[in-house]
């Protein structure tokens, strides 16, 4: 049984209860059903199966990892889930929720376009004859990005040619209300040239045609990506810790 304050049911429910942030909005995908609960302080929901993540929360870490405990025990949370959810101290999931890694990330946004970037034209919208240049530059340059050509998750792929050779490119993962920058990469003879100055700031803009916020996740420990993004705008920041039940 799952004790909690309040159960959410939807998307429009969840929103309203996280005073539409911007990390929910992007979260909560449009289509489906998504269920909440809040619980002292926290608000954590679940998302359908085909939707990425199991699902995430907002608030307080402790409160969160609570519910999150007492639905893997009600069996409505698997081994091999992923779970996004606030700041954890290390010993927070210690006799709580059993997992096999956990990640630290930072969910940054801006709902300002980035000034421009030496380069920036250079940043083209890819197509699908480009992907198997992508698949060549990611398996290079960024090997354990889960943004990869065919996942059903990209809207686009954008890039930057020197030549006839990709250079530079990144994925286009808009869902629900939010622009979602994710796989930006940079060849590793091409590195130090601004050109992730060029290709961050023109897919920025980009999304922002189509979105009021634009948004994208970095590892806390990637200090010089956590530097650029703010200098291009990014300075909204939400600490996130990802973890795999097990």
């Amino acid at each position: 049984m799952i004790i909690a304050d309040q159960v959410l049911e939807g998307r429009d429910a969840i929103l309203a209860a996280a005073g539409h942030h911007p990390y929910a909005r992007h979260a909560l995908w449009r289509g489906g059903r998504p269920r909440g609960w809040q619980r002292d302080g926290a608000l954590v929901w679940l998302l359908p199966a085909d939707h990425g993540p199991a699902g995430g929360a907002l608030g307080a870490a402790t409160a969160a990892v609570e519910v999150a405990a007492r639905l893997a025990a009600a069996g409505a949370l698997t081994p091999g889930q992923w779970l996004h959810l606030p700041r954890l101290a290390p010993a927070a999931l210690d006799g709580r929720l059993a997992v096999d890694r956990q990640d630290e990330w930072d969910f940054q946004w801006t709902t300002s376009a980035p000034p421009p970037q030496p380069d920036e034209e250079r940043v083209v919208r890819l197509t699908e004859a480009d992907h198997p240049a992508l698949a060549e530059l990611i398996d290079r340059a960024f090997p354990s990005t889960t943004s990869r050509p065919g996942d059903p998750r990209v809207v686009d792929w954008y890039g930057i040619r020197d030549g006839d050779r990709l250079v530079a490119c990144g994925a286009d993962r808009s869902r629900g209300d939010i622009g979602f920058l994710a796989g930006l990469t940079v060849a590793p003879d091409r590195r130090g040239r601004g050109l992730g100055a060029a290709l961050t700031a023109g897919m920025t803009r980009a999304l922002f045609a189509d979105h009021d916020t634009v948004a994208l996740g970095v590892y806390t420990a990637n200090v010089g990506a956590v530097r650029l993004y703010r200098r291009l705008g990014f300075t909204n920041t939400l600490p996130r810790s990802s973890v795999r039940l097990t």
